[in-house]
């Protein structure tokens, strides 16, 4: 059929269902899940595009047409398969990414959905995100999201400057995007989310500057800040390349960086995480489960998952990769019950590793109490308490090692990637020691 054909409305039969079965679920919310947990949350890839943008390149698909009905049922086997080899008994939050998923019919959200409450527990409150673009997602449209079992949102709006979102590649323009940010606002009050990008050729602080500020003027709760990253294979990757636009200034981007979360600071958004920032406590708890290190399902082609097999023990994580190519994916769903590519047990140091490098992503870090989750032999005190290289962090005023835990400070989160270098080595470095010394909280 042609790509998604005329817009095909959610069955109001399974999303009655699944908010039937959410409505019994209790409220109880409990701690990120450690490595062997029943807890995890799902997410779920819908691969296909309108086109292609300039700056992306994410495992998606420019087709000529969808058999959406093909799609819906590998997603739901896949779920079901992954869901039961798990053992996973409660799922805390499902999101939908891509890929453009706002092309997918309510119908298909919803089916997914209902195959996750029949096969475990899925609360009434958790949190069902749909990434969308302004272009895919009309009100009504929105309306049938919400109806399928949909209660938060996340927008690519990417930019407020018309020149800008034509060399980005997008398929909307400024006027699109904030007229798709007010129905979503309407019906999702509270809820939605939106991305802007910095750090593009020829950028300059001061005008983006006032599209932040523009921004600040429309949105929701939640908005995250993404600096350009040229990727190979990319078109603006390729125009940078043959010197047709000039490549992004680092320094400029970081200014607008700075100066941004500034800016969003002042207007009361607290900054939870290195690119996520959220006021009236609207932060995203989906991601926040993958900054936390707790299990998580990947279901989609070229999704990836990490969680412990049932039967596998407590402290055998497995990273996951589903097939990339959607054809392939569904053939092998078809097949198998699922269409995992690969396989990767993590060992208990790697896992500490991940961490680390999510945890100090954002504003709360690692505290002792989240790093013995993962039943390390050694504590954070072992590992950083006497380090020559951590102590000079913290007397930069860039990391901060308490009876909380390890976390960045406020100027530390916008030089993490540099700070992670030295912290990744001396975990290394004290775990292959292995020589536990006693320190205050240890």
């Amino acid at each position: 059929m042609a790509f998604l054909g005329a817009r095909a409305r959610c069955s109001a039969a399974a999303a009655a269902k699944v908010a039937q079965r959410r409505r019994l679920a209790e409220d109880a919310r409990g701690p990120p899940s450690p490595p062997g947990s029943q807890r995890a949350v799902l997410y779920v890839h819908w691969p296909y595009c309108e086109k292609r943008c300039s700056y992306c390149n994410f495992n998606k698909y420019i087709p000529r047409g969808v058999d959406e009905a093909a799609v819906r049922r590998c997603l739901v086997t896949e779920a079901q398969t992954l869901l039961r080899l798990s053992g996973v008994r409660r799922v805390e939050s499902v999101f939908f990414g891509g890929g453009t998923p706002s092309l997918a019919s309510p119908h298909t959200v919803a089916a997914v959905l209902e195959a996750v409450a029949q096969a475990t527990h899925l609360p009434a409150d958790s949190e069902v995100t749909l990434e969308a673009n302004p272009t895919s997602a009309p009100g009504s449209r929105l309306a049938a999201f919400k109806a399928a079992g949909v209660n938060r949102l996340s927008v690519g709006l990417q930019s407020l400057d018309d020149t800008e979102l034509q060399l980005l590649g997008r398929t909307h323009s400024a006027s699109d995007a904030l007229q798709t940010l007010a129905e979503a606002r309407r019906l999702f009050p509270g809820r939605v989310s939106v991305d802007l990008m910095l750090g593009l050729p020829a950028q300059q602080v001061g005008p983006w500057l006032g599209q932040l500020r523009e921004l600040l003027r429309h949105c929701d709760d939640h908005v995250s800040l993404y600096q350009l990253s040229l990727e190979r294979g990319t078109a603006l990757f390729t125009q940078v390349q043959q010197g047709t636009l000039p490549a992004p200034d680092p320094e400029l981007a970081a200014e607008m960086y700075q100066e941004g979360r500034a800016v969003l600071r002042e207007a009361g958004f607290r900054q939870y995480e290195v690119s996520n920032f959220a006021r009236n406590g609207a932060l995203s708890t989906h991601n926040w489960t993958y900054w936390q290190c707790g299990q998580y399902l990947g279901v989609g082609p070229g999704a990836h998952g990490r969680f412990v097999p049932q039967g596998a023990g407590s402290h055998t994580r497995e990273a996951r990769i589903q097939t990339l190519e959607p054809d392939n994916w569904m053939k092998e769903v078809m097949l198998f019950g699922h269409g995992t590519r690969k396989r990767v047990p993590l060992g208990e140091l790697e896992l500490l590793e991940e961490v680390l490098a999510m945890g100090l992503r954002t504003d709360v870090g690692i505290t002792h109490q989240h790093w013995q989750q993962f039943e390390p032999p050694l504590t954070l005190w072992d590992v950083f308490g006497t380090s020559r290289e951590v102590k000079m962090l913290l007397e930069q005023g860039l990391l901060l090692l308490d009876h909380r835990g390890l976390r960045c400070s406020w100027e530390g989160l916008a030089v993490l990637d540099s700070l992670l270098l030295d912290l990744l080595s001396q975990l290394q470095d004290t775990w292959w020691q292995r020589t536990p010394s006693p320190g205050p909280g240890g």
